[in-house]
């Protein structure tokens, strides 16, 4: 998947706060950002390749550092 930046896109999970402030933060300035629930619909790992190379980030940005999944 080519990563477009003029697409706003969420992995969400609605069961996780965080995620859940995220997206409110987001639609209460007005963005409607294409809401995908990872759980169900997991990204490739061409996608998260891609998504790791827009962001700069290396992939232990990714892993959870405290907390229970």
């Amino acid at each position: 998947m080519a990563v477009n930046p003029d697409t706003l896109v969420i992995w969400h999970n609605p069961r996780c706060s965080k995620s859940r402030q995220a997206l409110a933060y987001l639609q209460d300035r007005g963005l409607t950002p294409e809401v995908r629930l990872y759980l169900k619909d997991p990204p490739s790992a061409d996608e998260i390749r891609a998504m790791l190379t827009a962001l700069d980030l290396p992939p232990a940005a990714l892993l959870r550092k405290e907390g229970a999944a």
